[in-house]
């Protein structure tokens, strides 16, 4: 897995997985709705942890910057 996610994509992700987790703790979102955020937060967690996207590969987007 080659890196493809820049550091802006990963701090935007982590922010929205902890706006999700707010939004449950509050009681604001429940139910399906909470179960689905909830998944997504945690594949935003991991996916900016291992800073490789699956989703950009087939698309050949990269939001890393360029090594000189």
């Amino acid at each position: 897995m080659k890196a493809n996610m820049g550091t802006a994509d990963k701090f935007i992700r982590i922010l929205l997985a902890i706006a999700v987790g707010v939004l449950y703790y509050f009681g604001i979102i429940s139910g399906t709705v909470a179960v689905v955020l909830g998944i997504l937060a945690i594949s935003f967690i991991i996916t900016s942890f291992i800073s490789f996207c699956p989703l950009y590969l087939p698309f050949g987007i990269s939001t890393r910057k360029k090594q000189s």
